[in-house]
């Protein structure tokens, strides 16, 4: 399943989208390729309406960091 990258208007990384979904916002009007390699396509403008989330990670609390001097 090919999934492409997705920016929000403010240029914050949202949950990758199906092709489709993408193609879809791009024939409408709703966005715009941002980048050809990897393919990824920015928002015209916020789209409350969509369910696309914002993307985010999480730091597992015992991971040990370790800094080169």
């Amino acid at each position: 399943m090919t999934k492409v990258l997705i920016l929000n208007a403010n240029q914050q990384p949202l949950y990758p989208v199906h092709i489709s979904h993408a193609r879809l916002l791009l024939s409408q009007g709703k966005a715009t390729v941002f980048q050809r390699y990897p393919f990824t396509i920015i928002l015209k403008e916020s789209l409350s309406h969509l369910k696309l989330e914002q993307l985010g990670f999480k730091i597992h609390p015992s991971i040990k960091i370790i800094r080169n001097p």
